[in-house]
C-alpha cells in the first residue's frame, strides 16, 4: 500500500505534512543542508572554502538519514558529461539506499553564464542579457539553459543575480543587469521565467543589498537607508518572484548592522508576510557559519544555525557546518525549537515535491547510447544571438565603420587574441578550470582576431597584457598599427575571483582607470595617425574621456560568452549592426565616480562642487548604422493621470533610412515636486523595437500609476498626485520628447500587488 506522502493525486501539502509527521529529528535536519564533494587540494576557489569543508567525513554517513541536496557535481571540476552522469546517478543511488524513506538529493549547479559545467555552452554574461534591452530573448536563452540543466537531474540553478549596481567599482558589476532597477526587474523575470518553464528551480540572489556595498568593497557594510532598499534594491526581487522564481539565496553582507543571514524582517516579514513567498531560501555558500566567523553575531556554530534558521533560512549550503550536528545539539538543548525545524523543512519537501522527488518509482538520469552534448548547435545560436544584439557601439567618427572590404587590419592588445577575453567570472573556464592547468576547454571559443581574419587582412601584437607588459611589446604594436589601414585594439579586463582578475567577485578596484598599461597602449596607438578602433571586453565601464575624441570608433561588449567574437566581428565588419544599448553608465573624468544614472538633483554636477559625475555615456546609450525619425510622443489618455489609474504613452516612429533599424524607447519618469526627494529621471519602461526600411511603427505604453510610486517619509509606499513629466529617449541623457502630465486625485498607499511593469505594444503600419 502506498503511504499518503507518494500518492500523487493528493494534495502537495497534504504528502508533505504526512512524511514531516513519520520522520525523525535527524531526518528532519538532513533535510536541511547539502554536501560538496570539493577535493581538498583543487586551488583557492574562494577564500575560507577548505577550512569551511566538512573534512574526513565519509559521503556514506553523511547521508546515512538523508540528504537535502547536492552541491555542483558538474560544476565543481571538468567532468567528462556522460561520466559526470554515471556518477551523478550513483550518488543518488547511494542517498536513495541510505534513507529509510528512499527521498533522493535535490541538485543545485551555476548557471549564471549556463550551467557551469565542462563543455557546457557559455552564454554571454548578464550585463550583456540586460545590453539586449529584449526580455523575449533572455526568456528563450533562459529555457534552453533550463532545458540542460533538467536533462542532467539538475533541479535548482543559482542565477540570476538582481543586485543593482550602486557602484562601478565594485568586482561584481559583471555578475549583474545594470543600474536600473526597472531594467534588471524586466531582464531577470524573463530568465526567471524561462528557467522555470522547464521545471527547473531558479535561485534569486543577493537578497537584498550586496551591492550597495561601502566604497564598492566585497562583502564590506551595506550603509543603506530603508527608502533606497525599498525602491532601488527590492523592486527586481518583487519581478522575479511573481515571474515565478521558488528560491532567494541571501546576502552576505550586513545592512545597518544586521547580516541578511540572520534578518528576520528581510527573509520572513518582507519576504514571506509581506511578498507571500512560499518557496525555499538558501543560504549563500558559508553565510551561516560566517554570523560567528565573520560578522560576530553569534558566539559558536550552534547559535549561528538558531539566528540563521529564525531568521527564515531553510536550506545551508553548500555543506553541513550548521544545519548538521550543531542544529541537533542545538535542538536538544532546548536552543532551538523543533517547530523552526519543522517550518523550513515543509519548505523543503513541498520544492523536492514539486520537482518529482518525492514521487514512487523515481530513478536518476542516466547516460543514453548517444554522446552527452552540453553545447549543441541551437545553444550556440543563442548564444550568438544575444552577443550580437548586446554589442554596444559607444563612439563613431563615421569614417572606419563598417571596415571596409580589403582593408588591411592590425588587430592589438590583450584582449585580441585569448578565448579567455569573452567569459566572465563565473564561467567554467574562469571559475574553475583556472585551478586545472592543462585541461582542454572543451569548446570551440574563437578570438576577435581569429574571427577578423575569415574576412580581412590581419597582422597581430599583443601590445600589453592585461596587466604588466613591457615598453617592446607596446613599440611592436604601434609598428604594426602603422602599417594598416585600420587598427583595431582589443582593450578590457581578465576574468577572475578574489583578485585572480581585474573584474569578478572579490576584484573591487580603487578607480575606474583601464588595467594595467593599457591606456598607455591606447595612447601610443593613436600617435600613430592610423585609425584606430578601440574594443572593450570588460566586466565594467571604464574612463575613457582622454581618448574618446581622437578614436575612429569605440564598441563595448561585456563578456559576450563563447560566439562573442563572432559577434563583434559580425558588427565591425557591418554584417550586423550595432543595437545594444548600456545597462551601466561610462564614467566622466577622474574615474572614482561611484554614481548612478539615479541620483537626486543633489547628486548631478551643480556650481557648489568641483566634482563633476556627469558620465561620458549616459545609461541607454547606443548607436547604431542608421537611425528612426522620432515623432513627438504624446498620451492617448489625455493630460490627467488618475492616481488609480492608467495612462497610454504613443510613441510613433518611423524607419526612413535606407537600411532596416533598431531602436529602443526608453521612458523616464521626472516627478517635478514630491513629499520626499527622488531621482531626476528613472526608468519606467522601455521596448526594443526593429524597424524595416520605410516602416511606421507606434509604440503604446500603457502605464499604472503605480509605477510612479515610491516609499514616503513614513516608509509607506504613496503615488502622488501632482505634476510629473514622461521624458521619451534614446536614453537617459538623449530625451525626444517630454509629455506632461498632472497625476489627480488623492494619495493613494499601494502595497506589494502593486501594478510593476507595463504594457507595451507595437502597432506597424
Amino acid at each position: 500500500m502506498t503511504d499518503p506522502w507518494q500518492d500523487t493525486s493528493l494534495p502537495v501539502d497534504t504528502r508533505v505534512a504526512d512524511l514531516v509527521a513519520r520522520m525523525t529529528l535527524a531526518e528532519k535536519v538532513a533535510q536541511l543542508s547539502g554536501i560538496w564533494g570539493v577535493d581538498p587540494d583543487v586551488g583557492d576557489m574562494a577564500p575560507m572554502l577548505r577550512d569551511a569543508l566538512a573534512a574526513g567525513q565519509r559521503f556514506e554517513d553523511l547521508v546515512r538519514d538523508g540528504l537535502g541536496q547536492l552541491t555542483r557535481p558538474f560544476g565543481t571540476d571538468p567532468v567528462e558529461p556522460a561520466a559526470g552522469l554515471r556518477s551523478l546517478a550513483e550518488r543518488q543511488r547511494q542517498v536513495v539506499a541510505a534513507n529509510r524513506f528512499g527521498i533522493p538529493a535535490q541538485v543545485h549547479e551555476e548557471c549564471l553564464t549556463g550551467l557551469a559545467a565542462w563543455q557546457a555552452t557559455v552564454y554571454p554574461n548578464p550585463l550583456c542579457w540586460a545590453a539586449t534591452f529584449d526580455p523575449a530573448l533572455v526568456e528563450r536563452m533562459g529555457a534552453r539553459i533550463g532545458t540542460t540543466l533538467r536533462g542532467l537531474g539538475v533541479h535548482q540553478g543559482l542565477a540570476p543575480v538582481l543586485d543593482v549596481v550602486r557602484d562601478l567599482r565594485w568586482g561584481r558589476v559583471e555578475e549583474t543587469m545594470g543600474e536600473d532597477p526597472y531594467l534588471v526587474g524586466s531582464i531577470g523575470s524573463a530568465y526567471v521565467r524561462g528557467l522555470e518553464s522547464t521545471g527547473v528551480v531558479a535561485t534569486l540572489k543577493h537578497f537584498a543589498g550586496y551591492s550597495a556595498s561601502r566604497a564598492a568593497r566585497n562583502l564590506a557594510p551595506v550603509p543603506l537607508g530603508p527608502r533606497e532598499l525599498a525602491d532601488v534594491i527590492l523592486p527586481p526581487f518583487e519581478m522575479a518572484l511573481r515571474a515565478g522564481a521558488r528560491s532567494v539565496m541571501n546576502s552576505y553582507t550586513d545592512t545597518d548592522g544586521v547580516p541578511a543571514a540572520a534578518d528576520r524582517a528581510l527573509l520572513t516579514t518582507l519576504l514571506r508576510e509581506t511578498y507571500g513567498f512560499t518557496g525555499t531560501v538558501v543560504a549563500d555558500y558559508f553565510s551561516i557559519a560566517f554570523l560567528e566567523s565573520l560578522h560576530h553575531v553569534a558566539e559558536d556554530v550552534e547559535q549561528a544555525a538558531r539566528l540563521a534558521l529564525e531568521a527564515g533560512i531553510d536550506v545551508e549550503l553548500p555543506s553541513t557546518n550548521a544545519y548538521g550536528e550543531p542544529l541537533l545539539a542545538a535542538v536538544a538543548a532546548g536552543l532551538v525549537d523543533e517547530k523552526l525545524v519543522d517550518r523550513a523543512l515543509v519548505r523543503v519537501l513541498r520544492q523536492k515535491c514539486e520537482v518529482g522527488l518525492l514521487d514512487p518509482g523515481w530513478a536518476p538520469v542516466e547516460p543514453g547510447p548517444d554522446a552527452v552534448d552540453l553545447d549543441p548547435p541551437e545553444a550556440r545560436a543563442i548564444a550568438l544571438e544575444v552577443a550580437r544584439r548586446s554589442v554596444v557601439l559607444l563612439a563613431d567618427d563615421g569614417g572606419a565603420l563598417p571596415l571596409a572590404a580589403g582593408a588591411r587590419l592590425a588587430v592589438v592588445g590583450p584582449r585580441a587574441d585569448t578565448p579567455e577575453a569573452m567569459l566572465g567570472c563565473y564561467s567554467f573556464p574562469m571559475h574553475v578550470l583556472v585551478h586545472h592547468p592543462g585541461t582542454e576547454p572543451g569548446l570551440e571559443i574563437r578570438t576577435v582576431r581569429e574571427a577578423l581574419a575569415e574576412t580581412f587582412d590581419v597582422t597581430s601584437a599583443l601590445g600589453c597584457p592585461v596587466l604588466g607588459g613591457s615598453d617592446a611589446d607596446i613599440a611592436e604594436a604601434v609598428a604594426v598599427a602603422t602599417d594598416a589601414d585600420v587598427c583595431v585594439v582589443v582593450l578590457g579586463d581578465r576574468a577572475g575571483l578574489f583578485g585572480n582578475g581585474t573584474s569578478g567577485e572579490g576584484c573591487d578596484v580603487a578607480d575606474l582607470t583601464l588595467p594595467g598599461r593599457q591606456e598607455e597602449l591606447l595612447e601610443a596607438l593613436l600617435a600613430t595617425g592610423t585609425p584606430v578602433v578601440a574594443v572593450l571586453l570588460v566586466g565594467r565601464p571604464y574612463d575613457l574621456t582622454r581618448q574618446v575624441g581622437r578614436l575612429a570608433a569605440l564598441v563595448c561588449g561585456f563578456f559576450p560568452g563563447e560566439e562573442g567574437a563572432q559577434a563583434v566581428a559580425d558588427v565591425l565588419a557591418g554584417r550586423v549592426a550595432p543595437t545594444g544599448r548600456l545597462p551601466v553608465s561610462f564614467p566622466g573624468p577622474g574615474s572614482t565616480q561611484p554614481a548612478t544614472y539615479l541620483s537626486s538633483a543633489l547628486g548631478q554636477r551643480s556650481e557648489v562642487s568641483v566634482v563633476d559625475p556627469t558620465p561620458l555615456f549616459p545609461f541607454g546609450h547606443g548607436l547604431s548604422w542608421a537611425a528612426a525619425t522620432w515623432e513627438e510622443a504624446s498620451s492617448a489618455t489625455g493630460a490627467e493621470w488618475p492616481t488609480d489609474g492608467t495612462c497610454e504613452l504613443v510613441v510613433p516612429l518611423v524607419g526612413d533610412a535606407e537600411r532596416a533599424t533598431t531602436e529602443v524607447v526608453q521612458v523616464y519618469l521626472h516627478d517635478r515636486t514630491s513629499s520626499v526627494v527622488r531621482p531626476v529621471q528613472q526608468l519606467v519602461a522601455a521596448a526594443r523595437v526593429d524597424l524595416a526600411a520605410g516602416e511606421r511603427v507606434e509604440v503604446r505604453f500603457a502605464l499604472h500609476a503605480d509605477l510612479t510610486s515610491f516609499t514616503g517619509r513614513d516608509l509607506v509606499r504613496l503615488v502622488e498626485p501632482g505634476v510629473v513629466e514622461l521624458r521619451v529617449g534614446a536614453s537617459s541623457g538623449d530625451v525626444r520628447s517630454v509629455v506632461d502630465l498632472r497625476l489627480t486625485g488623492s494619495v493613494r498607499e499601494v502595497g506589494a500587488d502593486r501594478v510593476l511593469e507595463p504594457t507595451v505594444t507595437v502597432v506597424r503600419g
